[in-house]
């Protein structure tokens, strides 16, 4: 049976390719209307991973790229849950994640901010969703780092991610932010974004029942991928 295509992605919620407040979008933005595109088979049905593309300590940040000890920072755990927009897991899924390490600085030769690379900190880590699309990371809370958008800008505590779905259209890019940052508010990035909880969406919160006593502080994120629409079975919409 054919795989269903993916919804449209909801425009109304997402950001403007151009907001003149974040000012790189001026020069990436594009110059025409966007072309909407029929999902094609290829886009639909890949990629797919498995556990041997996945080591055993590659969601432990604080230890993947460790080499004399482990890193500097506050230990936190991040989980939550893979989910499309009909509410169902999306189990076996590639989750990856990047991010600065606790002073704000990334490990990328293109990154000359003040603050100190970390030795035993790599800022990168991956995993699969289990069966329920569960995922957890083991890091360190990342530091607020300033960019030259206007004269003293701050990006508030951030981690990147990348999650694949089971469709390359599906794939999305993102950030997670944590509750009580009080540089969300002043961030041209996150205020691009037009609704207001589409940005709480992104907010991770604090989690006590997760957290690991005298070790470990948890925030909670689940993800919400494009759902599949109904498939047509013997001229029937199945599931509906």
């Amino acid at each position: 049976m054919k795989p269903a295509e993916f919804y449209q992605r909801n425009r109304e919620i997402h950001p403007p390719a151009l907001t003149p407040n974040y000012k790189t979008s001026v020069a990436r933005s594009p110059r025409f209307s966007l072309i909407s595109l029929q999902n094609s088979m290829s886009e639909i049905t890949g990629p797919t991973f498995g556990h041997s593309d996945i080591d055993a300590i590659d969601n432990d940040l604080i230890k993947n790229y460790a080499k004399a000890g482990d890193p500097i920072g506050e230990r936190i755990i991040v989980h939550g849950r893979v989910l499309d927009e009909n509410a169902r897991p999306v189990p076996n899924t590639l989750v990856e994640i990047w991010q600065a390490n606790a002073g704000g600085r990334y490990r990328h030769k293109k990154d000359t901010y003040l603050a100190p690379i970390d030795p035993n900190f790599g800022g990168c880590g991956r995993t699969l969703t289990d069966e329920n699309g569960y995922y957890f990371f083991r890091t360190i809370k990342p530091g607020a780092y300033p960019w030259r958008n206007w004269v003293n800008n701050w990006r508030p505590a951030h981690i990147h991610f990348s999650v694949f779905g089971t469709g390359f259209v599906q794939r999305l890019i993102t950030q997670l932010y944590f509750e009580g940052d009080p540089l969300l508010k002043h961030c041209p990035i996150v205020h691009a974004i037009p609704d207001a909880d589409a940005i709480d969406r992104l907010v991770a919160r604090l989690d006590l029942n997760a957290t690991i006593p005298l070790d470990t502080i948890a925030y909670k994120f689940d993800i919400v991928l494009r759902g599949r629409r109904s498939t047509l079975f013997e001229n029937r919409l199945e599931g509906n």
